[in-house]
């Protein structure tokens, strides 16, 4: 085969400098007629190098725009979140629980201050409306206290388990008070039960929790305190609800809400339901 005759039928030939230079399909038929002798008259037609910038692509290329050199500091960056610090001695579960501040004063203003703000809870069953309070001069942040109380009432493993029962909160009148206070006060309130600065108390139709217990827990719970924050309200609202201390029923079992487990849930298995 004649070598010029592959890239002819490819529509490429070399010029006379040996550049490859491109021939329109019907200029490269009229060549291939040529060498196989069978040409017919083709009107000529231009001949383009291959590798030159086509005047069209030119015309585009002079449209975009000229790239623009953007300091680095100038660019947008991703900012890292925001660290917010934990007040000393706390945890976020005891942020989230209310906690300021783990110093526990023996002694406080004697006044309560009710927390402002409502909440209709899920509404089931027969409503108990519940009123938050904390005593004026904690370290405590009343709305966040409140919405622990409030969680913790209305979890399904609550009183309310069987939809029989809910809770809602007001800042007005209401069947039931939850009072977070310090330990003197607590005594003061829950007399003449003997709470010694200690424990708390559910009578009267309030729910005293001792803010030493809240900071606190227990020994045995003293690394779950969200766990016996949970049972403190449960067990005191309990009271409030008609319900007496029980007993472990054995070494293993888990321990029943109304065990006084404020004192030890041993032998028995700490719980804070009652309906676990």
């Amino acid at each position: 085969m004649v070598p010029g005759l592959v890239a002819v039928a490819l529509g490429l030939t070399l010029g006379a400098g040996g550049g490859l230079w491109a021939v329109s399909a019907p200029r490269a038929a009229a060549m291939v007629d040529d060498v196989l002798g069978t040409s017919s008259a083709v009107p000529a037609e231009p001949v383009e190098r291959i590798g030159s910038q086509s005047r069209a692509f030119g015309e585009r290329a002079s449209l975009l725009p000229n790239p623009v050199e953007v300091p680095l500091g100038m660019l947008p960056t991703e900012q890292p979140p925001s660290i917010v610090a934990l007040p000393p001695g706390l945890t976020a579960a005891d942020v989230a629980a209310g906690l300021l501040s783990n110093e526990i004063p023996e002694s406080g203003s004697g006044t309560l201050s009710v927390v402002a703000g409502t909440d209709p809870g899920p509404g089931t069953g027969t409503v108990r409306t519940v009123r938050v309070e904390v005593e004026e001069g904690l370290e405590v942040d009343g709305p966040a206290f409140a919405a622990t109380v409030m969680a913790t009432l209305n979890d399904p493993r609550g009183w309310g388990a069987d939809g029989s029962l809910s809770f809602a909160r007001t800042d007005g009148a209401a069947e039931l008070r939850v009072v977070l206070a310090s330990p003197s006060t607590v005594d003061d309130l829950c007399a003449p039960l003997r709470t010694g600065g200690e424990v708390s108390c559910g009578r009267n139709g309030h729910a005293v929790l001792n803010l030493r217990r809240w900071v606190l827990a227990t020994a045995e719970l003293a690394q779950d305190k969200v766990m016996y924050r949970q049972y403190l309200v449960n067990h005191e609202v309990g009271h409030l609800l008609g319900h007496g201390h029980e007993r472990c029923g054995g070494a293993g079992q888990l321990a029943p809400l109304m065990q006084q487990q404020s004192y030890k849930a041993a032998p028995c298995i700490p719980n804070a339901w009652p309906f676990p």
